[in-house]
């Protein structure tokens, strides 16, 4: 871990300057694995032009983190972090609004500004997590010892994104593939497939910038706690009406079951085989695992269970089922526990604080009971945040394709 210390005033030491170009490095400390830390006083530099730019975002060593914003005549800045409260920043005479949090948990956090009531990202964090609705500036806060999500000293796979012309949506798009340490397109060595899912209003690359999917398996598969394996990240819209600025979106019934039916088609018929073609995969359900997150999480239980010649191992987080999710019969018409034989990991988690789908979950996990399914339910602390979906990656993915996943 790279750290960059301040002197006794919260600044470079004499004769050192930060960059423009340098301070980006920096600043996006969670994807280039540094970490930058206070000094014994805990102040952030300040700084009067932009080629001395301040450090901000600063984690502290006790996890407090501090917060600059270089607009001086602004009327009220507001600091907004996914899973807190909103707060209020304070004006300082050298031109920066501040705000201190925390101790915040290790964990990569989104955050962005309100000023005078306009939601802005951060000026001094080049670090951003793409959004259709809410693009949002990211910090990360290391854990000591390091995190599975943080980027150690392993060897490391490779992330490639693929753009192709979908028929079924009529539209062209992108999907992220993700290969473990030592793939070789040449060799002999076949790996299964898991096809992970993103939440609604996220793009493609979620997994990968904010879920650190990649470096989850690194760290996992180095470990030899995971089977290698290859991931595949497609965009989860199979109709854009869903993430429409004009329409109900996901809220409406009549699209979220379109968007459902052309995401299914989309992935069975046009992403699936394109990997068939271009790596060297494993097929078969036994070696074909599906998960994802909300509304991802959705498509994975309803795909993956209305397809389980396709999929054996099926992992929903957060799922959000649909509007009338509440009837599973008719979501899950066939699923019987005579399935239970096809499944060889169903695993259903949510938050425990999940204000969004808690109770739909809770209903999803008393109807699979009383249809005699098997699966594996697991509640954990929080709300319907990427820590959450995070620690689930770390915990089901050394329990995909072994010979026998657990029964629940």
């Amino acid at each position: 871990m790279k750290v960059l210390t301040l002197n006794a005033e919260g600044k470079k030491p004499a004769g050192a300057t930060i960059s423009r170009r340098g301070f980006c490095a920096l600043a996006a400390a969670g994807y280039a694995g540094i970490a930058l830390t206070e000094n014994k006083s805990g102040v952030a530099a300040s700084a009067k032009a932009w080629n001395q730019l301040p450090v901000s975002p600063l984690v502290h060593s006790d996890g407090r983190v501090t917060f600059l914003f270089p607009v001086g005549k602004s009327r009220k800045v507001v600091l907004q972090i996914g899973g807190f409260p909103s707060q209020d920043m304070t004006y300082r005479a050298e031109g920066f609004w501040h705000a201190t949090v925390g101790p915040l948990e290790p964990g990569i956090y989104s955050y962005a500004f309100e000023v005078d009531r306009v939601r802005v990202l951060d000026p001094l964090n080049p670090w951003v997590k793409k959004n259709l609705f809410y693009p949002a500036s990211l910090i990360l806060v290391p854990g000591q010892p390091a995190s599975l999500w943080q980027d150690m000293n392993v060897p490391h796979g490779a992330v490639t994104e693929h753009f192709y012309h979908s028929a079924i949506a009529d539209d062209n798009r992108n999907f992220y593939v993700y290969t473990p340490p030592g793939y070789d397109p040449r060799g002999r060595t076949r790996y299964p497939v898991l096809y992970l899912l993103h939440g609604y209003s996220d793009t493609a690359g979620a997994w990968t910038k904010a879920g650190r999917a990649n470096f989850i398996l690194d760290n996992l598969i180095t470990a030899r706690k995971a089977v290698p394996m290859i991931i595949v990240m497609p965009l989860g819209y199979g109709d854009d009406a869903i993430v429409s600025r004009t329409t109900a979106g996901i809220a409406d019934t009549a699209i979220f079951n379109r968007n459902m039916t052309h995401f299914q088609s989309q992935l069975l018929k046009e992403i699936m085989p394109r990997i068939a073609a271009n790596y060297r995969i494993k097929t078969g359900p036994a070696n074909t695992a599906i998960a994802g997150l909300s509304m991802g999480g959705g498509e994975a239980l309803i795909v993956g269970l209305n397809n389980l010649s396709h999929f054996s191992w099926i992992c929903g987080l957060s799922s959000y089922c649909g509007a009338e999710g509440l009837n599973f019969a008719s979501v899950f018409p066939g699923l019987t526990r005579s399935d239970n034989d096809r499944i060889k990991l169903l695993w259903v988690s949510c938050g425990r604080q999940d204000p969004l789908v808690g109770k739909a979950n809770r209903h999803l996990d008393a109807w699979l009971s009383s249809r005699g399914v098997h699966f594996k339910n697991v509640w954990t602390s929080g709300g319907h945040q990427w820590r959450v979906w995070r620690d689930n990656l770390v915990h089901f993915a050394p329990l995909l394709f072994r010979t026998q996943g657990p029964r629940g």
